[in-house]
């Protein structure tokens, strides 16, 4: 069973999810997140994700948590799907609730939802459901997994909801257009998870503009806002050394390669064990995209949300050490990986590769000299069936040929 593929009636094969537990239709809970769906855009549907208790539930929704204190990838799936999707159908548009409709469902959802967006601890809540929740036919593949889903019948928030005071004012500046606003809340520190939900519930940007975001979407347009912006600051930068970083998370280790030169980036994925990478357009055995110093105009199809979450804190690195590189990153993704979990492993396990003292070399010759010995006694991997298909290397050389006229 591949772990890409994974259907939810699958998930009862897989030992330490409990899928069957016994979900209420009536009770007490604790959100820690949002979701917003993307099926049938721009009806959607809305709702909030919470286990059928109260309290603390921080635990269920924190990528940097669970990376900081190494939880296992069975702990985070068991916190997620025991999380119930208390959901409506909404238009994503349509934000403002006429009175009358905010004492009812789905509007008063709607608000409640928006409220989890922004909160900064998670909302306690009574729900009750119109059935029992099930767990629904098709898998979101980039977002964090959650449980079953059942549309609501009532909600309320039994408590005052917590707002901090940068998001607080981004959020009242109807004024101020929504990447100015995450990069604001950024730089002061959110991490990407709470931008993802500020954004989604559609919390920021011109009043008149302001809409609901996917959630799937909106987890890439926030890598993808913080990386421009990092591209920009780290092109002023002088030329960095050779260097290596390795390490990973949860069954995926990245080896980033540094070039010293102008900026560019090429991510390549490939899923030891298998002949055939399951996202890959042209039927490869990995799958990958490229930026030139110049960037990119369309979407990494290949690599998804992938290529812009490990690219967010390669970035960050350049930022701390000044320099500019060219970044070869090569993802290689194992039998540890056993349940799908969203881009935030990419994100994660990118960092904690970054944050490893890197190895140093005179040459790219010794670079990646280094890199195909290290990749083939760590996973028995021949390495130049990637670097044979680089564009980033073939673009290397070009230049090379062209510097000796």
């Amino acid at each position: 069973m591949h772990l890409q593929r994974l259907k939810f009636k699958d998930l009862e094969q897989v030992p330490f999810l409990n899928v069957k537990q016994h979900f209420k239709q009536d009770f007490q809970g604790s959100s820690p997140a949002p979701f917003i769906g993307r099926f049938g855009y721009p009806q959607v549907n809305i709702g909030i994700l919470s286990p059928q208790i109260p309290g603390n539930t921080s635990s269920y929704d924190s990528p940097r948590l669970w990376s900081s204190t190494a939880v296992p990838i069975g702990t985070i799936a068991s916190l997620r799907y025991s999380l119930v999707n208390s959901c409506t159908r909404w238009n994503v548009k349509e934000l403002k609730v006429k009175e009358w409709y905010k004492q009812n469902q789905p509007g008063k959802l709607l608000e409640i939802t928006r409220e989890v967006g922004i909160a900064a601890k998670p909302v306690e809540l009574e729900v009750s459901l119109k059935k029992l929740p099930a767990l629904p036919v098709t898998a979101e593949k980039e977002i964090i997994p959650f449980g079953p889903q059942a549309e609501v019948r009532r909600a309320r928030i039994t408590e005052n909801v917590k707002v901090d005071a940068s998001v607080e004012r981004v959020v009242g500046d109807t004024d101020l257009k929504a990447t100015p606003a995450l990069l604001n809340l950024y730089q002061r520190g959110l991490e990407e998870n709470v931008l993802t939900k500020i954004l989604s519930t559609g919390n920021v940007g011109l009043g008149r503009n302001r809409k609901l975001v996917p959630t799937r979407w909106s987890i890439t347009a926030v890598d993808d806002t913080l990386g421009k912006k990092l591209i920009a600051e780290i092109k002023q930068f002088p030329p960095g050394e050779y260097q290596a970083y390795f390490d990973g998370a949860w069954g995926n280790y990245y080896l980033i390669l540094f070039f010293p030169e102008g900026w560019s980036y090429e991510l390549f994925e490939t899923y030891l064990g298998y002949k055939v990478n399951p996202w890959s357009t042209a039927g490869n055995f990995y799958s990958t995209d490229y930026e030139s110093y110049a960037g990119r105009k369309e979407y990494a199809e290949e690599t998804a949300g992938g290529y812009y979450a490990a690219r967010l804190p390669i970035l960050e690195k350049m930022k701390q050490v000044k320099r500019q590189h060219a970044a070869l990153t090569l993802r290689f993704i194992t039998s540890e990986y056993n349940v799908p979990l969203g881009v935030f492993v990419c994100r994660e396990a990118a960092r904690k590769a970054v944050q490893e003292k890197p190895l140093t070399f005179a040459s790219p010759a010794l670079l990646l000299s280094y890199a195909r010995d290290f990749i083939q006694r760590r996973f028995g991997f021949d390495l130049n069936l990637l670097l044979n298909q680089s564009k980033l290397l073939k673009n290397k050389r070009q230049q090379a040929t062209l510097s000796q006229f």
